[in-house]
């Protein structure tokens, strides 16, 4: 699966071991930065991740910022983009599964990397349930 990925300063560190269990995994990673641990402006960064999903030039995007808050609001002004902020399994599953998400956000502060691959590897493995969720979906992307 292709993967657009992206984070802010406080998301870095995080983002590279997702980066790697991704890579390691045999996905395709896009990463569209930063590549320090510099201070940046989230926005910069997390806007061109949710493009290319929005594009379909990646099929999931994975953002980290601190809260994962951010880059969330980010996400989800881009049309087409449906990010949830997940800090547990659970939430990336349901996401999946009852909101058809496409783009996955993190806290760099508060997961550690083992569980933040824990969330994205769900969020990357749950299928969309379609039925009574694909017109709610749907309800969505009708709004203005």
């Amino acid at each position: 699966m292709r993967i657009a990925i992206a984070s802010d300063h406080a998301g870095f560190e995080l983002k590279e071991q997702v980066k790697a269990q991704l890579a390691a995994a045999g996905h395709d990673v896009v990463d569209v930065g930063p590549d320090s641990d510099e201070s940046v402006d989230y926005p910069r960064y997390a806007a061109p991740a949710a493009r290319l999903v929005a594009e379909g030039d990646a099929e999931r995007g994975v953002l980290v910022c601190g809260s994962g808050v951010g880059v969330a609001i980010v996400a989800n002004k881009v049309p087409g983009v449906r990010a949830v902020n997940a800090h547990d399994v659970e939430e990336a599953q349901l996401a999946r599964a009852h909101n058809d998400a496409n783009v996955v956000t993190l806290s760099g502060r508060r997961l550690d990397g083992e569980h933040a691959g824990a969330i994205v590897e769900a969020f990357l493995s749950e299928a969309f349930e379609g039925g009574r969720h694909s017109r709610r979906v749907a309800a969505i992307e009708d709004l203005p």
